[in-house]
């Protein structure tokens, strides 16, 4: 898929159900919190039926900070703007980056995490993959998964010299790199942390530089008519970073402050 037309597809959906109305009002004092169905550990999946994850336990901070009461829905990922719009849920947390495509349809709170960006492969493939030389993947096969930031990249930088293979979720891209079908995957580095460590052929390959197309972080979606409720995440958000909580919800995650950036207040 070329870049931009995961992103243009949403877009369309979203200004489609925008435009069609819908009976799905909010149920009155409940924010519905929209997580992606596909497991992201260890930002957010379900274990025995019960949603965990730094990004889990941040916006419940952010919500009993702000006194609001909030539930999580999950919906899945290539529907989650459209979701959104056709107020099935309130507010998108689910790493959703905030990217100028994106913002031209919702809007966004402040950044609450950023990462670093990696490209991961078979420890013992001599290639030297860079960004300053696109041909050092050529005829690669490099695996993302769908309508990601990851996925603009890869296309945009090596998409004319490697083949850009999209799966449906992250655990569906290292399956096929195990499997040997795939040469890369491309992701943040904590998203990939368990998959090397219990497969030790694999090892990191490339770290990406900053790039526009990873846009400013990851934010909160929410409906560009909802900046009552924006402007509640916003001081949610702040209020769990100045009092310390975010910091011990970090901590929470071994290894996971080596490689996320909070904001600062």
């Amino acid at each position: 898929m070329r870049k931009g037309q995961a992103v243009l597809a949403w877009i369309a959906a979203a200004l489609l159900l925008s435009s069609c109305g819908s009976d799905n009002a909010r149920t009155k004092d409940i924010v519905r919190i929209g997580i992606a169905a596909e497991p992201y550990p260890p930002f957010a999946s379900r274990v025995a039926g019960e949603w965990v994850g730094f990004e889990i336990d941040l916006y419940r901070a952010v919500c009993e900070a702000e006194r609001l009461r909030c539930e999580p829905v999950a919906v899945r990922w290539d529907d989650i703007i459209p979701a959104l719009m056709d107020r099935r849920i309130d507010v998108i947390w689910s790493s959703m980056s905030i990217t100028n495509e994106r913002d031209a349809v919702i809007d966004f709170t402040d950044m609450y995490y950023d990462t670093n960006r990696v490209l991961i492969g078979v420890a013992s493939d001599p290639a030297r993959p860079s960004v300053g030389d696109p041909g050092s993947l050529a005829g690669k096969i490099i695996g993302v998964q769908e309508r990601t930031v990851y996925a603009a990249f890869v296309m945009e930088k090596f998409g004319s010299v490697a083949e850009v293979r999209e799966y449906a979720t992250l655990n569906d891209a290292l399956s096929a790199l195990e499997g040997g079908e795939i040469d890369y995957v491309s992701e943040s580095p904590f998203s990939l942390a368990l998959f090397l460590n219990d497969n030790p052929s694999f090892t990191t390959k490339a770290i990406w530089p900053v790039d526009p197309i990873f846009g400013r972080g990851v934010g909160a979606g929410v409906r560009e008519e909802d900046g009552a409720l924006r402007q509640k995440l916003n001081r949610g958000i702040a209020a769990v970073v100045k009092s310390g909580r975010y910091d011990d919800i970090l901590r929470a995650y071994p290894g996971l402050s080596d490689e996320v950036r909070g904001p600062q207040f």
